[in-house]
């Protein structure tokens, strides 16, 4: 065999060798050092901040209703009229009454005067002065009742027609116009719930309720030193925490057959997108300022011992750290409570190409950067 060959052998040979892939290139970033505002998470359910029913306090004939099924009115708003004519005609007579019982008072003084005059010079008998002066109180008296009927007349004709008491929606009649009301009781009409303000009532258990009284001792303070306390609601179909009120109520005594305290929230709700009876996700600020350490959420895996990232070491090489995870806060970052430390480099971008005890080629961004990326990549 030719020199050329033995050597073309010998190079074919030394290609064939096996070669290592070149390590893989993934994105770090070092969590970010930030004071957030600890939150409780709760559910709740929202509540109208009134609800009246509707009802005829006095009989007749229902001559109209002044709203369609549903509408939302106004503070004011003729929502039924029950046929006032004979109230009308009631409130006459008794207007007659009084003017009858003042005519007959000022003929009563009159005679009662004349007789104080005459009784001096022995002309009329004490007794006939002692008839007068009754007579005169007798009148007033019948005068006061009549005064009585005029205004129960006048209330009841008020009550003829029934308004709106505040701005809120009505539900359907139970009345049709033309239906006799009021006979013997109140007749239901119908019933109108004030949706703005709205209220979301929550419980708090007595665990959290421990929690949150200890840290207020701890810095001597009470709900009236911290203020209104912010308190944030947001739908089962919506992201985050929209809709921002303040506390309004803290029952008095935790209940003992359930173990939870009630405690009511306010919110403002002129587009009316909150309605009486949905079910919501409630945030309650615990802790204020609490220095904290964020990863992105995608940085974070799970196993049987729970959390872990990946963290590339001085030597870039990949290692798995088992980590205490809290609340997720805005913009797709999660607080991690313990396990990580602030200058280590944590796997962002390129987890499936990493493995725990290989060599990587780390590309650094920062962790808001990762988390807005994961965040945009997810919504495509």
């Amino acid at each position: 065999m030719s020199l050329a060959a033995l050597l073309g052998l010998a190079a074919c040979g030394e290609s064939n060798k096996y070669q290592p892939p070149p390590p893989a290139e993934v994105t770090v970033a070092t969590p970010e050092e930030r004071k957030i505002t600890l939150y409780l998470e709760v559910t709740g359910v929202t509540t109208p901040i009134n609800k009246v029913e509707l009802v005829a306090r006095v009989s007749g004939f229902l001559a109209s209703v002044g709203y369609k099924d549903g509408e939302v009115v106004k503070k004011g708003d003729v929502l039924f009229q029950i046929d006032k004519k004979d109230y009308e005609i009631a409130l006459q007579i008794a207007e007659a009454a009084v003017e009858q019982q003042e005519a007959l008072l000022l003929q009563a003084e009159a005679d009662l005067n004349r007789k104080s005059e005459l009784v001096k010079n022995n002309t009329v008998s004490v007794a006939q002065l002692d008839d007068s002066r009754a007579k005169r109180d007798s009148t007033q008296a019948a005068l006061s009742q009549a005064k009585g009927q005029v205004e129960q007349a006048r209330r009841n004709l008020e009550y003829t027609t029934i308004k709106a008491p505040f701005d809120g929606a009505v539900s359907a009649r139970l009345v049709d116009p033309g239906a006799y009301v009021g006979a013997g009781s109140p007749t239901k009409l119908a019933d109108i719930v004030q949706i703005n303000p709205i209220y979301a009532n929550f419980n708090l258990d007595e665990q959290q309720v421990l929690t949150i009284r200890e840290r207020m001792r701890a810095h001597n303070v009470t709900l009236k030193d911290i203020g209104p306390v912010p308190i944030s609601i947001g739908l089962q179909t919506e992201k985050g925490y929209p809709h921002t009120g303040t506390l309004n109520y803290v029952a008095p005594e935790i209940d003992s057959s359930t173990g939870t305290l009630t405690v009511r929230a306010i919110f403002e709700n002129d587009k009316h997108v909150l309605t009486p009876g949905l079910f919501v996700r409630v945030r309650i600020p615990k802790q204020v300022d609490v220095p904290s350490l964020l990863v992105p959420e995608i940085a974070l895996g799970n196993n049987q011992q729970g959390r872990y990232v990946l963290v590339v070491n001085d030597k870039n090489i990949v290692e798995q750290r088992q980590v205490e995870v809290g609340q997720q806060v805005d913009g797709g970052l999660v607080i991690v409570q313990s396990g990580l430390k602030p200058d280590e480099r944590v796997i962002v971008g390129g987890l499936m190409r990493a493995l725990p005890g290989n060599a990587v080629v780390p590309v650094s961004q920062t962790a808001a950067a990762a988390a807005a990326a994961a965040a945009e990549k997810g919504g495509q």
